[in-house]
């Protein structure tokens, strides 16, 4: 088992780069179909601006979309990425984040950049993939690179239907990690709950899939789960988190506070996310 095709959602920011590097890296480490979907934003003028332009103006505005088309395309071209895998670029005009949506239904993994939004209106577009999608989400971080990216990982695990959807879309990367910290915070008990030793049936799984995997619960009310994975992550100088995405849905996380909006906004190192 393993990722056939990824797709990568790139733009005209500096940290297009970032992730093509890390979704063509892992197009070759998994022999992968590579694609790099661009968005020409179909709202970035209001139907009444648009309906009040004259031909000339619009014409204008077509130009500009397809000169930064142009450059972002070259930004592709010029990214080294393995002679053995097979670029695709598609430049498609619509809402960036239903159309990204629209194409990553029919990939593996989808990787996408942390938004810059720090509030909660709009559509952040890693929010909306992860809810909407149904196919794992990579996040990769505003700041930083990450080219060991897969070999000492950290699992979020509170034994729910998101996280055990996680694991199992992060296989692949999983399967080659140098090694995986399953980490349970504050775990419950109960059959919608952990186990005897929280953690410990997960990493038994994973240990038959070939996962080198070790687990430990923590707890603590003093700090909350966002707080404590990201501590982790540090202490393990982790270069990937792999967590299930909103328990129930974003807006009851937004309500109540929520480790997926934390990471989302603080997170160190990429993040793939499952819902």
């Amino acid at each position: 088992m393993g990722y056939k095709d990824i797709l990568v959602h790139v733009d005209e920011t500096l940290r297009t780069v970032e992730r093509l590097v890390i979704a063509g890296t892992l197009a070759a480490r998994f022999q992968a179909h590579l694609v790099a979907l661009f968005v020409r934003d179909a709202s970035a003028v209001s139907p009444f601006i648009t309906a009040q332009l004259s031909g000339e103006i619009s014409g204008i505005h077509a130009r500009n979309d397809t000169e930064q088309a142009d450059r972002v395309r070259t930004m592709v071209d010029q990214c080294r990425v393995a002679p053995e895998t097979h670029t695709e670029w598609r430049d498609i005009t619509g809402d960036p984040a239903e159309t990204v949506a629209l194409h990553a239904r029919y990939c593996d993994l989808t990787v996408v950049g942390q938004s810059d939004d720090d509030d909660d209106n709009g559509k952040p577009l890693a929010d909306h993939l992860i809810l909407s999608v149904g196919r794992p989400v990579l996040v990769i971080p505003r700041v930083g690179h990450f080219p060991t990216l897969g070999r000492r990982v950290v699992v979020a695990w509170n034994a729910s239907r998101e996280a055990t959807r996680a694991i199992h879309d992060a296989l692949p990367l999983l399967k080659r990690a140098d090694s995986v910290h399953v980490i349970a915070i504050n775990p419950g008990h109960g059959m919608a709950g952990h186990g005897d030793i929280p953690g410990a049936d997960i990493c038994l799984h994973l240990s038959r899939h070939g996962v080198n995997a070790v687990c430990e619960h923590i707890r603590s009310d003093e700090i909350d789960a966002s707080k404590m994975l990201l501590n982790c992550i540090s202490d393990d100088d982790a270069d990937l988190l792999v967590m299930g995405g909103y328990g129930r849905s974003r807006m009851r996380e937004l309500v109540l506070g929520g480790a997926t909006r934390d990471i989302l906004r603080h997170m160190t190192v990429p993040v793939i996310l499952s819902h």
